[in-house]
């Protein structure tokens, strides 16, 4: 395959750039089946500079929240998370679950009572009644475990650093938040996943294994990443996940490049609301045709 701007003969000379390749959201796959992967990535990096967004209002969060749940058409609310450093940073009304009611919750049932019920949820120390969160936010010692102990395969906050976690639905939530997560199914992962620009996706990362309330906020906000999680055992039986329900963890300083990539996607890319079908010779898209009148092969009209 030849790129606009590189060498001008071959069967295919000036068919496409290499950034109407992975705006197609084809990207490596293609880039790489020519012996390109490495030079076009480089290429599409250097050419496109980083947007500078400044910090999103409590406001623009909740806007972000309602589109999140509109274009992607979510079952469940995207749930905003804050660590909270004092209790002091607690907002006037959010229900704690021991203070108010004297009940105990796992922090999974919590993330639950957030998006499905809407609720804002301040979970402190005695609040909990399940021991991963405990350990991965820090508010209680580490005891000594052995190597490949569960608990130890997760990163921590540091002892002390924080008093509880705060989690609310993002469209009303009234505070900041350090993260957001977004319960899905797998189609909206993909949409979610193939709307991130191209140098973004090799640093996704993944957890398939328990504890997925720990993965699922320590990790993302201190490697600064996007991460994926399966719910775990616990979570699907307590807090009543979904078969297919998956995880995704957004760091807050990754949010506005988000919520532009995803409107990118909708509006332009080959593969957005794409509907069911199971049909022989169905219509390509010009990218394929052009590849295989290439390559000698039919291809759709």
């Amino acid at each position: 395959m030849v790129f606009m701007d590189e060498r001008e003969d071959g069967p295919m000379k000036g068919s496409f750039t290499r950034r109407q390749v992975l705006e197609l959201g084809l990207g490596s796959t293609i880039l790489g089946a020519c012996g390109r992967t490495a030079t076009a990535a480089g290429a599409d990096t250097a050419s496109s500079k980083q947007e500078e967004h400044h910090m999103p209002t409590v406001k623009e969060f909740n806007a972000y929240g309602e589109e999140l749940e509109r274009e992607l058409v979510l079952r469940s609310a995207p749930i905003a998370v804050k660590m909270l450093k004092s209790e002091a940073d607690i907002p006037k009304g959010a229900y704690r679950p021991k203070k108010d009611k004297n009940k105990h919750y796992a922090q999974c049932q919590v993330f639950s009572l957030s998006r499905r019920d809407r609720l804002t949820v301040a979970m402190l120390k005695d609040d909990n009644w399940c021991l991963g969160p405990l350990l991965a936010y820090g508010l209680v010692e580490t005891p000594d475990m052995p190597a490949g102990n569960p608990a130890m395969q997760y990163k921590r906050f540091k002892y002390g650093t924080y008093v509880g976690i705060l989690t609310a639905p993002l469209k009303s939530a009234v505070f900041e938040p350090d993260l957001v997560m977004i319960y899905s199914d797998t189609n909206q992962l993909r949409d979610m996943l193939l709307s991130l620009k191209e140098e973004e996706k090799p640093k996704v990362r993944s957890n398939f294994f328990p504890i997925s309330c720990a993965f699922c906020i320590t990790n993302p906000i201190l490697d600064n990443e996007y991460w994926i999680n399966l719910p775990d055992p616990g979570e699907y039986v307590r807090a009543l996940t979904q078969p297919g329900e998956m995880i995704f963890s957004i760091p807050v300083s990754k949010l506005p490049d988000f919520m532009d990539g995803l409107r990118k996607f909708y509006k332009e890319s080959m593969f957005a609301h794409e509907q069911m079908m199971m049909e022989s010779d169905f219509s390509q898209p010009d990218i394929y045709k052009k590849m295989f009148e290439g390559w000698g092969m039919e291809h759709s009209k």
